[in-house]
């Protein structure tokens, strides 16, 4: 109850700035798409309270509801003025109102997956269409809303999301196989390969190649990096490294909404290429998760802790266990190999560098942050995925390989997102 007067809250402090200008009968004489994008980054946020906050745990399903949602703001937008190729909805209304019909697609997105929230979306909801007249257009709006919202829900109905997220894993005493990792005695979702893709064309399209054999020096020199440098109360980690490891630890999706709302904001977007921005972006990121997904579950690798602690079965001579040790940060209850954190990175930064220039300067704050509301400042979008991906190496619970093969496929799926989806008309 706290978090949800809280998350009210919020929104009221959103929407008591966004109310006072994004009325379209407030901008005569302006052309539609020289209106601010208020709209996109309110129902962004919106979206996250809805998932819980910064207490939310499936971050899957949250990287697959922030994509419809932002999908369908971005159809309801186009089928008033078009901009862009759509994705799913072909309908035409260039007499609706555009903020209503972007808000209200918002809404019928997250209602139909979230209907638990409906009291905080419906609340939501009202203060978004508050500061519309009363109207044909308005009405026109709410209609259009709902429909380009039912084209991405119909779009994405049995999509094989909604399977239970928790499964046991089979022991092994397999060198190199996956094993839980205390302080979790499961492995999330395993089901998440094969939910349906949002724009690649097969999860395997960008598969990662082999990881390195565990008796090569490649291997070695991945294993002792993150066996000195990961470990919980290392002396070699600096304390900057110790500081954005934490920074980047929150959930990948959550982190690179954010990024993707300072900019949009810094620079001015308008209410269309904001949409754009967030549909291509959340787009990419859901892909890289089921793409990443693939290759987690297809190679089956064992994570940091369990190699460290059971290195005297990798049959490499310059490897040696420590059954003691301890990542500096909890390990994700999956498998390393890629990092998926990584692969989000690079998909949420190639997106934004192929659209705003990748020497995009930020500055923002994370909620796993410490000390609590400290920010990190970058030059460019590749930067801060570099230091997100490197952020898990210091953090013990991936090797560097994994992370490097994450960040590849993080880049191939933003690219491709960006050439075959959301293409100017013009």
């Amino acid at each position: 109850m706290k978090r949800v007067k809280k998350s009210l809250l919020i929104v009221g402090a959103i929407v008591s700035l966004y109310s006072l200008s994004c009325s379209r009968n407030n901008f005569p004489g302006y052309a539609v798409e020289s209106l601010p994008n208020d709209v996109v980054l309110k129902w962004n946020e919106v979206a996250f309270e809805a998932f819980g906050g910064p207490a939310y745990q499936h971050s899957l399903m949250a990287s697959r509801i922030n994509a419809m949602t932002h999908l369908a703001i971005h159809d309801a937008l186009n089928a008033i003025q078009p901009h862009y190729a759509v994705y799913a909805f072909t309908g035409k209304d260039a007499g609706a109102d555009i903020i209503t019909a972007a808000a209200v697609a918002a809404h019928t997105v997250l209602l139909n997956e979230i209907p638990g929230k409906k009291n905080f979306l419906d609340s939501a909801l009202s203060q978004s269409l508050s500061p519309i007249a009363d109207g044909d257009a308005r009405n026109r709006g709410i209609q259009l809303g709902k429909q380009a919202a039912q084209a991405i829900i119909n779009v994405r109905l049995n999509d094989g999301s909604a399977d239970e997220p928790i499964h046991q894993v089979p022991a092994s005493a397999m060198a190199g196989v996956y094993q839980a990792v205390p302080p979790f005695n499961f492995v999330f979702a395993p089901h998440w390969e094969n939910v349906k893709l949002f724009g690649l064309e097969r999860k395997e399209q960008f598969r990662s190649a082999p990881y390195p054999s565990m008796n090569s020096d490649t291997y070695a020199t991945a294993f002792n990096e993150v066996k000195e440098v990961g470990k919980l109360n290392s002396t070699i980690r600096t304390a900057d490294e110790t500081a954005y490891t934490k920074f980047w630890y929150e959930f990948s999706e959550a982190g690179w909404n954010r990024v993707a709302r300072t900019v949009a904001a810094n620079k001015k977007l308008n209410l269309f290429e904001t949409a754009r921005l967030f549909a291509l972006v959340d787009m990419a990121i859901a892909d890289s998760y089921i793409a990443g997904w693939d290759s987690k579950f297809h190679y089956n690798f064992w994570r940091p802790y369990t190699a460290i602690r059971k290195a005297g079965s990798d049959d490499n001579k310059n490897t040696t266990e420590d059954l003691q040790w301890e990542p500096a940060e909890n390990t994700p209850p999956v498998q390393d190999y890629p990092s998926t954190h990584s692969a989000l990175g690079n998909a949420g930064a190639t997106v934004l560098a192929r659209l705003l220039g990748d020497n995009t300067a930020f500055t923002m704050t994370s909620f796993t942050a410490f000390p609590a509301g400290s920010t990190r400042s970058f030059s460019s979008f590749s930067q801060a995925a570099n230091e997100n991906a490197d952020s898990r190496v210091k953090a013990g619970i991936h090797f560097r390989f994994s992370c490097e093969a994450g960040q590849l496929m993080g880049t191939k799926i933003g690219n491709w997102i960006v050439d075959k989806y959301l293409k100017p008309l013009n």
